[in-house]
């Protein structure tokens, strides 16, 4: 079971949550930059050290958007089916906190999940056509 009061499990699932979307949404940018890197050179050439600041702060904000929901009473924390741990309770009959579940499936999973394929697909293409030019080259 949980061994600590509800504080500490809001606070344990708020960090689980944050850090975990700062995960995904870091490698979700990271696929994007090198996307553009390789793909589209004249335009990743350009990339700087205050292009990288902005998007980390915008991966940051990005979860930390998600991670407060909770927070302001859209969804909830609590403990895990089992008790050991707390996330995000998942089984709930609200309304808000069914909106909040889907709402993160889909911003913090299906679309960074979509973008990380994609971005890859493309650099793996882009890859391909160079090797077949140098070839016929």
């Amino acid at each position: 079971r949980w061994l600590f009061n509800q504080a500490v499990c809001t606070l344990y699932a708020f960090c689980g949550v944050l850090f975990g979307l700062c995960s995904l949404s870091s490698l979700t940018v990271l696929s994007a930059v090198c996307c553009l890197k390789v793909c589209y050179p004249a335009y990743g050439n350009k990339f700087s050290p205050c292009h990288a600041a902005v998007l980390l702060l915008c991966v940051w904000a990005y979860a930390l958007l998600f991670a407060m929901a909770p927070l302001a009473k859209w969804g909830s924390y609590g403990p895990e089916p089992y008790g050991t741990a707390c996330c995000i309770t998942w089984k709930t009959s609200s309304r808000e906190a069914t909106v909040y579940i889907l709402a993160l499936f889909i911003f913090c999973y299906l679309l960074p999940g979509l973008l990380i394929l994609i971005s890859y697909s493309l650099i793996l293409w882009t890859v391909q056509v160079s090797r077949r030019a140098v070839r016929q080259h």
